[in-house]
């Protein structure tokens, strides 16, 4: 049996952080931020299960037509990722009481739907981004054993070698987006690229207050950035976290992001709820 701190649950049984128990979760999620998205995506699902949440993971289980469908916020980070993603497959892969892997392994199938910054004039704002390669800045897959086979090592081992990476950063590293899944989003209507995830909102992706950047010109950088017909398309914080832990448990990963705000133009949206709603719609309709 695992130490107690190891595999953490409540006095209910339920995993810590996310106060759910095995029961209440679907094996499709869609992956949100805000808690408050939950409940406003909340009106695309029907006979609605599960209602739970604790600190800033809500959870509502429900069914899109006749697929059983949860919907969790992450919070705000890789940091925050990790805890979810971890939680989750617990959930399905281990038992609670004693902290053994279960002999069947459970695949669950992850849709994040967020926003995100367009890096290039031709991502406006208003796009639908599909990361096809989740590029982290925030290091988190080096804390764990075995990436190596999941990683693109030459397209982050370029764009480190193109941003002139600081030894003083985690080396950036690129997961690509479950097959799968990503063949199921086609279209005019989805753009198709990179995303960077970065660890923070302000100076990780370029932004100026009272601090300077490492690299004043970042932005500008990366919305040059081409290898081999790959283009970076927008910033976000998470994608990376849920692609390369999805992959290293044995789940699979897809992000879908609305474009707020572009960063070379300087446009952006405020009331982009409409536009959210209309996103979550479509992808509930393919998965």
């Amino acid at each position: 049996m695992q130490k107690k701190t190891e595999l953490i649950t409540n006095r209910d049984g339920s995993i810590f952080h996310l106060n759910l128990l095995p029961g209440d979760i679907a094996d499709k999620i869609i992956i949100v931020g805000d808690p408050g998205r939950v409940d406003m995506l909340s009106s695309l699902l029907t006979d609605i299960r599960i209602r739970k949440e604790n600190r800033e993971f809500r959870t509502i289980t429900g069914f899109a037509g006749g697929t059983e469908v949860s919907i969790i916020s992450s919070g705000i980070g890789t940091d925050n990722v990790d805890i979810l993603i971890n939680e989750l497959d617990a959930l399905v892969n281990i038992d609670l009481v004693t902290g053994e892997p279960k002999p069947e392994p459970v695949s669950l199938t992850f849709v994040r739907i967020g926003t995100s910054g367009g890096l290039r004039e031709d991502v406006p704002t208003g796009s639908y981004v599909i990361t096809e390669t989740a590029v982290g800045f925030d290091g988190l897959i080096h804390f764990y054993e075995g990436y190596d086979w999941l990683l693109d090592n030459m397209l982050s081992s370029v764009i480190a070698e193109y941003l002139e990476w600081p030894d003083t950063l985690p080396f950036p590293y690129a997961v690509n987006a479950n097959r799968e899944l990503a063949d199921m989003f086609g279209g005019d209507r989805f753009l198709r690229g990179i995303t960077i995830s970065a660890p923070g909102f302000y100076g990780p992706q370029g932004r100026k207050l009272r601090l300077e950047t490492f690299d004043s010109e970042i932005n500008g950088k990366l919305a040059e950035f081409s290898f081999r017909g790959r283009k970076i398309c927008n910033y976000e914080m998470e994608s990376s976290a849920i692609y390369g832990l999805s992959g290293l448990l044995g789940h699979k990963a897809i992000t879908a992001c609305l474009v707020i705000g572009n960063r070379i133009t300087g446009e952006f949206i405020n009331d982009y709820k409409p536009a959210i709603m209309d996103l979550a719609d479509r992808v509930l309709k393919i998965i």
